[in-house]
């Protein structure tokens, strides 16, 4: 019997202000981001008297005047009058206060709806006492803890627009209609809190919960320092693949669209497993999260991926913890040492 089918990607990224119809009444697009990962895809639901807007892409001027672009040019005038919001990551919902002012119902969960709201209201000049004990929780290098204690720590409102009041709940289970077809909403965790996912028609709207070739970040941070977000994400893959199948069309957060999802959530669940499994063996001495990076990437780590790259190999590592694999003591300088 044959296994599960290999990804196949049938369509070319869109030039930027452009446009390509993915499925009849679904166009894709991409917006810059100025980072390593530097596209977030959005998609175009056609809605009959109007559109609804699939994620939005940071709030900058760059990207505003790109949304112009797509609007006077591939969306052909006609209005956004809803905004739907996968997750409430900023490269997902920056826009979508600007998208609301102008008239568009704004689509979520309610948990990232609160997310949202409470990270763009939440600005600060300096990183939080709590941050910084989170860090040296995490072993974090002395010099990038001494460079980043008086350094403007990124804020949701420098890429987020403010949030007006009021959203329409979407929760597992809902069904969503948008243009002639019918959207089942199915929740994934680990990535991002109640993360939302459609799926209608031979479609899958996977946000960053489906993705091709990269594994989401899964990350523990100073405002749930005991969260275990690799079992959530576990969890999820397990509950999604029940509803996978070779011939639908998965429209992800970032790269590109592509078939054969089963293929592509046993990959994803296999790699933190081998991940676990190194680290567990790794950790017959006592290490920090922060010594953990090589055995867990299996690359070296830049300047540029260190924050991300922590908050993970910490997650991982307490992930083992929760499961009784291993245990952990503080060290004098504050730091968690974990060991089998």
């Amino acid at each position: 019997m044959a296994g599960p089918a290999p990804l196949r990607y049938p369509f070319e990224p869109p030039a930027t202000g452009q446009a390509v119809e993915v499925a009849p009444g679904i166009l894709w697009m991409r917006l810059p981001l100025p980072m390593a990962l530097d596209h977030v895809n959005v998609y175009a639901l056609d809605d009959g008297e109007g559109w609804c807007i699939v994620d939005t892409g940071f709030d900058s001027r760059k990207t505003r005047a790109i949304w112009a672009d797509l609007l006077a040019g591939p969306l052909a005038g006609k209005p956004v009058t809803k905004v739907l919001i996968t997750h409430h990551h900023p490269d997902h919902v920056g826009l979508a206060g600007w998208f609301q002012a102008q008239g568009a119902t704004l689509i979520t969960t309610r948990t990232a709806w609160l997310m949202a709201r409470m990270l763009v209201l939440d600005e600060q000049a300096v990183p939080l006492p709590e941050t910084l004990a989170f860090w040296r929780g995490a072993g974090m290098d002395a010099a990038v803890y001494e460079q980043r204690l008086t350094e403007r720590p990124f804020n949701f409102a420098d890429v987020v627009a403010p949030l007006p009041l009021g959203f329409q709940r979407i929760a597992e289970g809902s069904t969503l209609t948008i243009g002639t077809r019918d959207w089942q909403v199915r929740i994934g965790n680990g990535h991002a809190p109640e993360h939302a996912t459609l799926w209608a028609d031979g479609i899958v709207i996977g946000g960053d919960q489906l993705i091709p070739s990269i594994s989401p970040n899964l990350g523990v941070y100073a405002t749930e320092p005991l969260a275990d977000p690799v079992a959530d994400w576990l969890e999820s893959c397990e509950r999604l693949a029940q509803f996978a199948k070779d011939d639908q069309l998965v429209l992800p957060g970032h790269k590109l669209p592509f078939y054969g999802l089963p293929t592509r959530l046993r990959q994803l669940i296999e790699n933190h497993h081998g991940a676990l499994d190194r680290l567990e063996t790794f950790l017959a001495q006592p290490r920090t999260a922060a010594e953990c990076f090589e055995v867990m990437f299996k690359r070296k780590i830049g300047p540029g991926e260190y924050g991300l790259a922590l908050v993970e190999s910490f997650a991982h590592c307490q992930h083992l913890w929760h499961a009784g694999r291993v245990r952990r003591e503080r060290r004098d300088d504050g730091a968690w040492l974990w060991r089998v």
